[in-house]
């Protein structure tokens, strides 16, 4: 860090869950919908209604627990957060303060030092508030179609210490979410939502800093540079003898700087206190042993043994894990392989993260509405590994592939393109080559080495394109070394 400052960093995520119903009562949660038509007396905090607490949403919250090593309290309570907002209809936001269901939990990451591990304080259950739409050319409107939506919100030890390691932390909470199937992730639609807490302090001080906190970052780029802005102005307001004032601010990505929204609040100034309308919420180990049951296999661990049962480089393995349905799309591709080699499961990690992707990107899909089938891609890696025909070959067959439903083998056989790899007959050609290229040949024999390349194309030209170009690489030059003049040397 800078001048002599380390930075001191934690974050508080918000991920809205993907339940079917809201919190506290039955209204759907779709994203999208006109505003307004997703309430109903409860979350609209009607006097007289009562909430009715969502299953799921106590399901999910465990789930995220146990896959972040946390521990689940077998009894925990909700409690209401006093405070006014024009999108916040009862006054109050019901959620959990003094005994959060799940605590003293940890999260790897993956540095450039190696694993670092990042504590997780607490995941706590609440309801979402509404949403107030400043940006058009009236008065400020509300919809409160989010209001009441089941969120949890999962709070870091102040263990980061760099921009760089809260965004790998904010994107491995983000992929732990996704692989359990309880938040979309999506940061754009705001169903992944960010604070950071950030201070600094001079190396080798154990007391913290003054923190700020940086309201409602809703990508992985601002929570990086936001942080980073943070840190910088903090060391030069340090530097010039200025005092850090404890604050709230918001990003604004169009400036690029941090703006103060207000003073921050303590948590007295909520008022909390217990939820009079919900009984205390208990998970028992029955409960939890069931839950656990239905965990899948993380992201992070599904990376390391692809690096492992695959050969895959830790970076292809980190690409292809980063969504399930990829990660599942690559193994069941390699399950269809004829001959399972590290060469293969290779190809099919190439061809993934090439020409897939690239295809998801064009056409805003998953890559299991691609129109490439897993059978159709492993056929194309074996005809690739049994030299059937070349990758040139393969690279123009895949996008007719597209769509048709036809294997490899069924294209090679109709355009009878397999590939030639009999050594008798491509030497025939490599003869004819020599023997018909007098001038070429002569130069080559004379120093200019750059020419094999034409030979080797005289080749693959005079086969249509069908000759094996390893093959004929090695013939080619078995033949012009051999034309080499041995230099005579006397004793």
């Amino acid at each position: 860090m800078e001048s002599g400052y380390e930075a001191v960093i934690g974050l508080e995520v918000h991920a809205q869950l993907t339940t079917a119903s809201k919190a506290f009562c039955s209204c759907p949660t779709d994203f999208g919908a006109q505003p307004n038509v997703n309430v109903c007396p409860i979350c609209l905090g009607h006097p007289g209604t009562l909430p009715v607490l969502n299953k799921n949403l106590v399901a999910y919250a465990v789930r995220m627990g146990l896959a972040t090593n946390s521990s689940i309290r077998e009894r925990s309570t909700f409690s209401r957060k006093n405070y006014f907002y024009p999108d916040l209809p009862k006054g109050y936001q019901v959620t959990q303060y003094a005994d959060p269901i799940c605590y003293d939990g940890r999260v790897e990451i993956e540095t450039d030092d190696g694993v670092k591990h990042i504590g997780v304080t607490r995941i706590h259950m609440e309801e979402d508030s509404g949403k107030s739409i400043h940006d058009l050319d009236v008065d400020t409107l509300v919809d409160l179609n989010r209001a009441g939506v089941p969120l949890i919100e999962i709070v870091s030890e102040p263990d980061i210490r760099t921009p760089h390691e809260a965004y790998q932390y904010l994107q491995q909470i983000r992929q732990i979410l996704v692989y359990l199937g309880i938040c979309d992730g999506n940061l754009e639609e705001g169903s992944l939502r960010c604070d950071a807490n950030i201070s600094v302090r001079p190396i080798g001080q154990e007391k913290f800093g003054t923190k700020r906190e940086v309201k409602n970052l809703n990508s992985f780029r601002n929570v990086e540079k936001a942080i980073e802005y943070e840190i910088r102005t903090q060391i030069e307001t340090i530097e010039a003898g200025g005092t850090i004032v404890q604050q709230t601010l918001m990003w604004d990505a169009g400036a690029q700087a941090t703006k103060v929204m207000r003073s921050k609040e303590q948590a007295h100034d909520y008022r909390y206190f217990p939820e009079p309308d919900l009984v205390p919420v208990i998970v028992d180990q029955q409960w939890i042993g069931e839950l656990t049951a239905t965990l899948p296999e993380l992201a992070l661990a599904k990376k390391r043994r692809f690096v492992t049962q695959f050969g895959l480089p830790a970076y292809d393995a980190g690409i292809l894990v980063d969504q399930a349905e990829v990660a599942a799309f690559y193994e069941d591709v390699c399950a269809l392989l004829v001959s399972p080699t590290t060469e293969g499961y290779k190809l099919v990690s190439n061809w993934i993260m090439t020409d897939m992707l690239r295809l998801m990107g064009e056409k805003k899909c998953s890559i299991n509405q691609v129109d490439v089938t897993r059978q159709q891609l492993a056929s194309l890696v074996n005809v690739l590994t049994a030299g059937s025909i070349s990758s040139k070959t393969a690279k123009e067959l895949f996008p007719d592939m597209i769509g048709s439903g036809k294997l490899a083998d069924e294209f090679i056989s109709e355009r009878g393109l397999t590939q030639l790899s009999d050594e008798g007959a491509i030497r025939t050609m490599v003869d004819d080559v020599i023997r018909n290229n007098p001038d070429n040949l002569s130069k080559y024999l004379d120093g200019k080495s750059n020419l094999f390349g034409f030979f080797v194309g005289q080749v693959l030209k005079a086969s249509g394109g069908t000759a094996n170009p390893s093959v004929v690489s090695s013939l080619m030059k078995d033949a012009l070394d051999s034309l080499h003049t041995p230099t005579s040397t006397e004793d």
